[in-house]
Order: C-alpha cells, then sequence, then structure tokens
C-alpha cells in the first residue's frame, strides 16, 4: 500500500544500528561506521553499505567470468570439478559461519569473501605466474591476483569507473593473501577461510582426477583433521573459532594450523607443482606477445584484457593466433 511504502526504509538504519551494537562483538565492524567509499553517494535505505558491495560484486562482470576460470585443471570437462566461482561461493559461505560464531560483522565477510578473486586470471596459478613472468621481463614489477582484483573494483568494472566499494571491503580483497594482514577481523577470517576452502576442495578435485588416491594422503595431518572433506573442514572451522575467540585475533590453533599448512605443503608437491602448467603459460605468453608486440598495445591494457578472460575464451583466443 503507498502510504507504507516509506516505512521500513524510514527506520531500517536505526533498526540496524540498534541489532548490531545489541549482537556484534565489541571488535566487530559496524555497518554504518565504515571507512567509507572514494566517491560520496546516497545511501541505499533498505541495505547496510556492505549489502550493497556484495550485491555490486555478484552482479558484476568479473564474478560472471568466475564460472568459467580455473581452480586446478585447465578448462576440465568433468561437470564436477571446481570451478573459481564455486570456491569462490565455498569461501563465502564457510567465511560467514565463522563471522556469525565469532560475532563479527557476516555481511562484511561475505563481500570480502565473494571480491577476493576477482582479478586471478585464466589457469589458476599457471596463469598468475606466466603474467608474472611477463611483465617482469618488461621492467615491470610482476603481477598478484590480489592487487588485480583491487584494480577491477576500483578501476575496470562499470567501464572503467569501477564498483565504488568501502574501504574495508577493498582492504579485504586487496590483503586475502601476500604479506600484510587485512585491517579488519572480518577481512583475516577470510584469509584463513581461503585456503581452508581450497586445499581440501583441491583434494576431492585430485582424487576425482586420478592424481590422488585417498591412502595417498599424508596419514598424520589426517588423523587430525579428519578423513572426509567435510569432516576436515568442520575440524578447521571449530579450531578458528575457538581460538580466534580465546585470543580476541583470527587466528588458528598451533596444532591444527600446523597440520593444516603441512596438508598444503603435500597439495603443493604431489599436485599443484606436477600440473602440466607449459600449455597455459604457452598461450598466456602467445597472446600477451600478439597483443602487446604485434599489434602495440599498451602493457596495462594487455594485462587487464588477458586476466580478465576465462579459460576457454583464451584457449579459443590462441587457437585462432596459430
Amino acid at each position: 500500500m503507498p502510504e507504507l511504502a516509506g516505512r521500513v526504509a524510514d527506520s531500517f538504519e536505526q533498526a540496524v544500528r540498534e541489532h548490531e551494537e545489541r549482537w556484534l562483538s565489541p571488535l566487530a565492524v559496524r555497518s554504518y561506521e565504515s571507512r567509507g567509499r572514494e566517491l560520496a553517494e546516497e545511501p541505499c535505505r533498505l541495505r547496510t553499505p556492505f549489502q550493497r558491495d556484495r550485491d555490486r560484486i555478484v552482479h558484476s562482470k568479473a564474478f560472471r567470468r568466475l564460472r568459467h576460470k580455473t581452480q586446478v585443471f585447465v578448462d576440465p570437462e568433468g561437470d564436477h570439478f571446481r570451478t573459481r566461482l564455486t570456491h569462490t561461493l565455498e569461501t563465502a559461505g564457510i567465511a560467514r559461519g565463522v563471522a556469525r560464531a565469532l560475532r563479527l560483522n557476516e555481511d562484511l565477510v561475505e563481500a570480502v569473501g565473494l571480491g577476493h578473486d576477482l582479478g586471478h586470471p585464466p589457469f589458476g596459478h599457471a596463469g598468475e605466474e606466466a603474467l608474472d613472468e611477463l611483465l617482469r621481463e618488461r621492467g615491470g614489477r610482476g603481477f598478484r591476483h590480489n592487487e588485480h582484483s583491487l584494480r577491477v573494483v576500483e578501476r575496470l568494472e562499470r567501464d572503467g569507473r569501477g564498483l565504488n566499494l568501502t574501504g574495508e571491503v577493498r582492504d579485504g580483497i586487496l590483503r586475502h593473501t601476500g604479506d600484510e594482514e587485512p585491517g579488519t577481523l572480518e577481512g583475516r577470517i577470510v584469509r584463513i577461510v581461503d585456503r581452508v576452502a581450497y586445499i581440501n576442495h583441491d583434494i576431492d578435485d585430485a582424487i576425482r582426477a586420478g592424481l590422488l588416491a585417498p591412502d595417498d594422503l599424508p596419514r598424520d595431518e589426517i588423523a587430525i583433521l579428519g578423513e572426509t572433506g567435510s569432516r576436515r573442514i568442520d575440524t578447521l572451522v571449530h579450531d578458528l573459532v575457538e581460538t580466534s575467540a580465546k585470543a580476541g585475533d583470527i587466528v588458528q590453533g598451533e596444532e591444527i594450523g600446523a597440520a593444516m599448512l603441512a596438508l598444503r605443503s603435500f597439495m603443493f608437491e604431489r599436485v599443484y607443482l606436477r600440473q602440466d602448467h607449459q600449455p597455459a603459460r604457452a598461450t598466456i605468453r602467445r597472446i600477451f606477445e600478439h597483443l602487446v608486440d604485434e599489434r602495440g598495445e599498451d602493457v596495462e591494457r594487455a594485462t587487464d584484457y588477458l586476466a580478465g578472460m576465462t579459460d576457454r575464451f583464451a584457449l579459443a583466443t590462441a587457437a585462432e593466433l596459430d
């Protein structure tokens, strides 16, 4: 009814503020006390700033392209292998559960989780390494997908206008990997959960692909974390929540954290570094050199274009050049 149209909107912000003061931990970021956006804009009367960030990320072109970007295996034929999109959704879902248990800001965690890999190039780590190598060969500072994810949301989406996200979400996207920790506890959740998700789900995919058998997994770590992927994630999440609650920070327990890192090292040794990355690297190099050396494109523009490609589009583009 028209006479009721503004009643919820009129009280929405105040209701959220009151709820957060009652429910959220003193350590949580409050939705209406964020560092703000690069460009000032009118607030939405039915969504918090972090909810708006989440929606902008989900509706972005870069987010849609994640479904055709590799997680581990290049353009896999099976229907059940993870993609960069499924990894992103799994990370955001697990991270939101951790945030709820710790009474932190779930909307902020979800926005960071959904946006953290927007700048990942095709072919997973192989593509990232190839672009990094190419840029360094030409005197650049290299390529890091977290830095490019920030560039996507700040400069490339919306025809160069960017998504104008809040400072906390941009910080979480940039620092979800690398030497610097995110400035919020919510961002630090995503940083750890990202690893929790990809290590355990990559194990499933490696077994599905025949690269690993269940008995190949390191016994000591499996005894600590669990026999199945779901059990390992459950163990890791419970440890993260309980240890973080005691520490007032986002940290893992010593035994569980060490077991996860050992399992990660095992995956690098047995799966990630044993993949034949040469075809993917050659594809990236062929397209990059065509754009820069043959067509005269600016290196930055060529990098933006290449990083935005899906696996299939990159393979098809390289095939047309041969």
